[in-house]
C-alpha cells in the first residue's frame, strides 16, 4: 500500500535533506511536488488543499527557517500533518454495553463486508478474548448466508442461522434473543449491500439500526476505489450514525487515497485495515504507523506485534536451542522458516513494514514473489526425511525425482539447494555471536540481493526471507 506515494514523497524529501537552508522558494517547490504526489494518490482535493496549506504555514515559521536541520524539521511537519489527517491515534471499538454488544456492518456490495465480519470475529476472540456470535441479514445475495456460515466455522465464531425468505428485521430480532441465550459478549450483524447507494437499502439498514441499537456501526469500504470510498462513506454517514470505518483490500491499493481522505471527509475514524484475503489479515489502523510507512520509515511496531502473534514461539525457541547446541540447520528447518514467513503475509508484507524499503530499486522489488515460496516448500515436501536431514545426498537421480514430484524443474531444485546452503552458513554464525553476527553475514544481500526465485546480481542466489 502507498507504494507510489512513498516513492514520490521519498524523492521530494530526499532533495530537501540536501538543502543547507530552507527558503520561501524551495518550500513552495516542495509543496507543489507534495500536492502532485497526493493528487496522484487519489486523495480528495479538499483534503489535499488543506494539508498543503497547513504544512506550508508551519514550514514558513521562524523555528523551521532558522533550524540547523531544516529538511528534517519539514519532514517532521509532513509526518505530523499526515497523522492529523488520518486521525491522530487508533480508535478502538467501544464494547461497553449490556451483552451482547452489537456491531452492525454496512457497505456496498463487493466491499468485503462478509469477509470483514469473519476477520473481526477472529480478532475479537484472539485479541479481546470475547465470545462472538455472527448473523447474516443479507437475504438478497445468493450464498451470502452460506459464505458467512463457512467463514464463521473457520474462525470458530458461533453462527446464528437465517433464511433467504425471511425479513432482515425479523432475523435481527431473533439473533439478539439467540445471542443472549448463548451468553455471547458480541453479536456481529452482516447486512445487504448494493452496487450503489439507494433509498431502499438505506431504509432497510435504518430499520435494522433501530431494532438492534448497535454500539458500533462500521462502514466497510474498498480502498481500491480511492477518494470515491470517502464519498460513499459520507453518503452512509448522512443516513446512519456511523462510529467508524474498516478499510479493505489495502494490500492491493498502491495509491492510498482512501486512507488519507476518509477521516477528513466523514469525520469518522478508520478503526481497522484489511491487508489480505485470509481471516487473520486485519490490523487496527494506527495513523502514526501508517504515516511512517508513507514516508518510507517503515512500521516496525506492527511488525513486532505480528511476529509475537503469528510466529510459533515454541518452534522458534526449539530452533534457537538446536543451533546453540551446534546441531545443523536442515531443510526441514528451512521449510518451517518459510511457512512462518507466509503466516506473516509473505515477503511483500514484511518489506512493506521495514524502514527504507520505499527507496529500493524497482528491479529488486519485482523479485519479491511469494508464489515462489510455495514452490520451494513443494520441492522440500517431495524429499524424503533422510534427504531433508542430509541434503548432501541429493544428487542427479534424486534431483530428477524431487523435481518430478513437486512439478518443478531440476534447475529449481538446484536453486533451492544453493539458497539453503547460504542460509545454513548464516545460521552457523548465530551460534557464535547471536543475531548481530547473522545480520552482518547477510551484508548487502538482504533485501537488495535477491528474493525467492530471484538472485543476486552476480548470480549468487537469494533468500526466502
Amino acid at each position: 500500500m502507498f507504494d507510489n506515494l512513498t516513492q514520490r514523497l521519498g524523492k521530494v524529501l530526499t532533495n530537501l535533506r540536501g538543502q543547507g537552508r530552507l527558503t520561501e522558494e524551495n518550500i513552495k517547490e516542495t509543496m507543489r511536488e507534495v500536492r502532485m504526489a497526493l493528487l496522484e494518490a487519489d486523495v480528495a482535493l479538499p483534503v489535499v488543499r488543506e494539508f498543503v496549506d497547513r504544512v506550508k504555514q508551519k514550514a514558513m515559521g521562524e523555528e523551521v527557517m532558522k533550524s540547523l536541520t531544516p529538511g528534517q524539521t519539514l519532514i517532521k511537519i509532513v509526518n505530523d500533518e499526515l497523522v492529523q489527517v488520518m486521525g491522530e491515534a487508533n480508535e478502538s471499538l467501544d464494547l461497553t454495553a449490556q451483552p451482547p454488544a452489537v456491531i452492525l456492518m454496512a457497505g456496498l456490495q463487493g466491499s468485503g463486508k462478509t469477509t470483514s465480519v469473519a476477520k473481526l470475529s477472529r480478532w475479537l476472540q484472539q485479541q479481546g478474548k470475547k465470545k462472538v456470535s455472527v448473523v447474516s441479514c443479507d437475504v438478497y445475495r445468493p450464498a451470502a448466508i452460506d459464505q458467512l456460515q463457512t467463514l464463521s466455522k473457520e474462525v470458530e465464531a458461533n453462527f446464528i442461522p437465517s433464511q433467504g425468505d425471511e425479513k432482515p428485521v425479523k432475523i435481527a430480532k431473533r439473533a439478539m434473543e439467540t445471542a443472549k441465550r448463548d451468553f455471547a459478549e458480541v453479536l456481529i450483524v452482516d447486512t445487504a449491500g448494493r452496487l450503489h447507494v439507494d433509498g431502499e437499502m438505506m431504509e432497510e439498514i435504518k430499520q435494522l439500526h433501530q431494532v438492534l441499537d448497535p454500539v458500533e456501526t462500521l462502514f466497510v469500504v474498498d480502498s481500491m476505489t480511492g477518494q470515491d470510498a470517502a464519498n460513499t462513506a459520507k453518503a452512509f454517514n448522512d443516513a446512519l450514525p456511523l462510529t467508524g470505518v474498516i478499510l479493505t483490500k489495502a494490500d492491493g491499493d498502491a495509491r492510498g487515497g482512501a486512507a488519507l481522505s476518509i477521516r477528513q471527509i466523514t469525520g469518522k475514524p478508520i478503526k481497522f485495515i484489511g491487508v489480505g484475503e485470509k481471516t487473520d489479515a486485519l490490523e487496527p489502523f494506527h495513523p502514526d504507523r501508517i504515516a511512517s510507512r508513507i514516508l518510507g520509515m517503515g512500521d516496525v511496531l506492527t511488525l513486532v506485534e505480528e511476529v509475537s502473534r503469528k510466529v510459533d514461539q515454541d518452534k522458534a525457541a526449539k530452533l534457537a536451542k538446536k543451533l546453540q547446541k551446534g546441531k545443523g540447520f536442515d531443510l526441514e528447518d528451512f521449510k518451517e522458516q518459510m511457512l512462518q514467513m507466509s503466516k506473516m503475509g509473505g515477503m511483500s508484507g514484511l518489506l512493506d513494514k521495514l524502514p527504507g524499503m520505499g527507496e529500493l530499486p524497482d528491479h529488486v522489488k519485482n523479485q519479491v514473489d511469494d508464489k515462489q515460496v510455495g514452490r520451494l516448500i513443494a520441492i522440500i515436501n517431495s524429499m524424503t526425511p533422510h534427504e531433508r536431514a542430509f541434503p548432501a545426498v541429493i544428487k542427479g537421480s534424486r534431483k530428477r525425482r524431487i523435481a518430478a514430484g513437486s512439478g518443478t524443474q531440476v534447475q529449481d531444485v538446484n536453486k533451492l539447494l544453493k539458497q539453503f546452503t547460504q542460509m545454513q552458513k548464516m545460521m552457523k554464525k548465530m551460534k557464535g555471536g547471536g543475531m548481530k553476527k547473522m545480520m552482518r553475514g547477510l551484508g548487502g544481500r538482504f533485501p537488495g540481493g535477491g528474493m525467492p526465485g530471484g538472485g543476486m546480481p552476480g548470480g549468487g542466489g537469494g533468500f526466502p526471507f
